[in-house]
């Protein structure tokens, strides 16, 4: 057998049709332009964030000249094809479009990526395994970083036909995951901090014990289920004992993302926002204040709103 290794790419109709872009370029609309007189002069200002209104494949096209390699952290949540119709974007394409159109998309966001960035790429399982396959093949198998599991929902739907599903799919990739790239760590509050001591000098750190779990007779139903630890090891509960802690979602779900939308109280609501605490929890992961993020799948306007927040461009 040969040893030479053999480059594994996904195939549909249509991927030899690629469209033909001419560079774009933006043109400022003054009126609805809403930023300082000038710059400050030491550069920390956040004078050029943008929020640009048209056919996503061609806004990417006209940031490439100026942005190329420079974006830190890429959010995107596209269609997940799941052939439901939505008041705000079709979510029905044959699959093979679906795939061209993804295609052309992650290539433009590959190359706007920074050395030391990353893209996260909310999906379901109706595209899951596929929009991965692509994404080995475009970002390079060896910058996967992780499939990360979202639980949207609180509960099952008691009307779904089969199995109910309760969770989304997030792909994480790196541009350049040997190399150059690192999370950052997340905050520890100063409450945990008192938890932790370190009386035999552990030269990993601070650390406490603890028992998580509790008799059954004091739980209530939310503290019944089984717990899959980081290493993907599930344990479950001993007779008669049930968890201390109720099973919440820290990065919120869906119910809570709606909810934010509806403070707006606009006429009409985008199908599927996503909650600001998840997408502040992917950018306190992989950027910094100043950093470039970018999502060109704009849908309510969580990225954008939480990366203001947040002092990112």
């Amino acid at each position: 057998m040969s040893e030479k290794k053999q480059k594994l790419e996904l195939t549909w109709i249509g991927k030899d049709k690629r469209p033909r872009l001419e560079p774009r370029v933006l043109v400022e609309d003054a009126a609805k332009s809403h930023h300082a007189a000038t710059r400050r002069r030491d550069g920390k200002d956040i004078f050029d964030n943008m929020l640009i209104h048209g056919d996503n494949l061609l806004a990417l096209k006209a940031l490439e000249q100026e942005f190329s390699g420079k974006v830190k952290c890429i959010y995107i949540d596209p269609p997940y094809n799941t052939g439901n119709a939505f008041e705000h974007y079709d979510d029905g394409l044959e699959h093979s479009i679906w795939l061209g159109l993804m295609r052309e998309r992650l290539e433009l966001l590959h190359a706007l990526l920074s050395k030391e960035g990353c893209i996260w790429i909310s999906i379901d399982d109706d595209e899951q395994a596929y929009l991965k396959v692509l994404c080995d093949e475009i970002f390079g198998r060896q910058n996967f970083i992780s499939t990360i599991t979202w639980q949207r929902a609180y509960a099952p739907k008691s009307l779904a036909k089969n199995i109910s599903r309760s969770t989304d799919y997030i792909l994480v990739y790196a541009r350049d995951y040997q190399d150059s790239f690192q999370f950052n760590k997340l905050p520890r509050t100063e409450e945990s901090n008192r938890r932790y001591k370190n009386i035999d000098n552990d030269p990993r750190g601070p650390w406490k014990t603890s028992d998580s779990t509790a008799q059954a007779g004091h739980g209530t139903a939310s503290q019944f289920y089984d717990f899959v630890s980081p290493n993907g090891k599930v344990h479950r509960l001993p007779p008669g004992l049930c968890w201390r802690y109720t099973q919440n979602a820290e990065v919120g779900h869906t119910q809570e993302s709606k909810k934010e939308i509806l403070a707006f109280k606009f006429k009409t609501l985008f199908d599927t926002p996503k909650p600001e605490r998840l997408i502040q929890r992917i950018l306190t992961l992989s950027t910094n204040p100043g950093d470039l993020v970018l999502d060109s799948f704009l849908g309510s306007g969580t990225t954008a709103a939480v990366a203001h927040k947040m002092g990112r461009r």
